[in-house]
C-alpha cells in the first residue's frame, strides 16, 4: 500500500532489564509475539528525523502543545537505494496519535525530501496524502537532523489485536552521516532497561494494569528523539533550565 493511516494512543514505560524476562513471560499469557519478531527475536527499525535548521519542531514539541508534528523517513532493516521505505508525518492532538505515510524506494525519498522530486509519477501514491506531505514541507523547511534506530519485540494481544505492546533495545543515535543505507552506528542512549510502548485504542486491559502493579512498572515521560535532543543542547552548553521536564515524552 502506498500511503496508510493509523490513530491510537501510546503509553511508554521504562522496563528494567533485570525482571524483563519475568515481565515477558506473564505478558505472553495473554499476548502473542508478532510475525516479525518471532523470526528474529527483534527486528530493527532505522530513522531520519527531520526538523527546521533551527530546530523549530522539536522545540516545540518540548513546550508541550495541545497539538505538534513531526516528519521522518523510516525504513525496516538497513534499506539500500531501491529498498521501500516510509516517509511519515507523525501528529499528537490531546494525546491522540495519528500517522500518516506514503511509501517510496529510498533514493526517491531522500530526494523528494531534498526538494528534487515530486514522487507523482510513483505506481498507486497515495496523492492526498502526498499532498500533506507537500504541505508540511512548504510550512517547514525541513531538513535531515538525526539518525536513529532500535531493535524491537512487538506483540499483540490474543483477545484484542488492536492491543500492541512493544519493546525497544539498543536505541543507537547520531547527528552525522543522515543517511538510511550508512547503517547502525552512534551512541546508545538506555542500557539498563527496555523502553515499552503500549499502543492502544482506548483503556489498556485490566490483566495489563495489574501486571504493571506485580512488576512496579510505572509510566515514563522518556521519548527517544526528545531525550537524544536534551543532550545534545547540553553538550553544546546550552542552558535547558526552560525546558519542561515532563515535555520530553511528548516529544517522540
Amino acid at each position: 500500500m502506498a500511503g496508510d493511516t493509523f490513530r491510537r494512543y501510546e503509553l511508554k514505560y521504562k522496563v528494567p532489564n533485570e525482571i524483563f524476562p519475568l515481565f515477558l513471560k506473564d505478558l505472553l499469557e495473554y499476548m502473542e509475539i508478532d510475525d516479525y519478531s518471532k523470526e528474529t527475536g527483534y527486528y530493527l527499525i532505522t530513522n531520519i528525523y527531520y526538523d527546521t535548521p533551527d530546530d523549530a519542531l522539536i522545540r516545540m514539541s518540548l513546550a508541550k502543545p495541545t497539538y505538534k508534528e513531526k516528519l521522518r523517513l523510516r525504513s525496516y532493516g538497513v534499506p539500500n537505494r531501491k529498498t521501500k521505505c516510509f516517509i511519515e508525518i507523525k501528529k499528537k492532538y490531546k494525546g491522540l496519535v495519528s500517522k500518516r505515510r506514503i511509501t517510496a524506494p529510498l533514493e526517491r525519498a531522500d530526494a523528494y525530501l531534498a526538494g528534487q522530486d515530486d514522487l507523482e509519477n510513483i505506481h498507486s501514491m497515495n496523492h492526498q496524502m502526498l499532498h500533506e506531505m507537500d504541505y508540511f514541507r512548504s510550512v517547514y523547511p525541513v531538513v535531515p537532523k538525526l539518525f536513529l534506530s532500535y531493535e524491537r519485540k512487538a506483540l499483540y494481544g490474543k483477545e484484542d489485536p488492536e492491543f500492541r505492546v512493544t519493546f525497544d533495545q539498543n536505541i543507537t543515535v547520531r547527528r552525522h552521516d543522515l543517511q538510511l543505507d550508512k547503517g547502525v552506528y552512534g551512541r546508545v542512549l538506555l542500557t539498563d532497561c527496555k523502553l515499552m510502548e503500549v499502543k492502544v485504542l482506548g483503556a489498556v486491559p485490566i490483566w495489563f494494569a495489574h501486571l504493571l502493579s506485580k512488576y512496579s512498572i510505572y509510566p515514563t515521560s522518556f521519548s527517544k528523539y526528545g531525550t537524544e535532543y536534551m543532550q545534545y543542547v547540553r553538550d553544546q552548553g546550552v542552558n535547558t533550565s526552560g525546558f519542561a521536564p515532563a515535555a520530553v515524552g511528548e516529544a517522540d
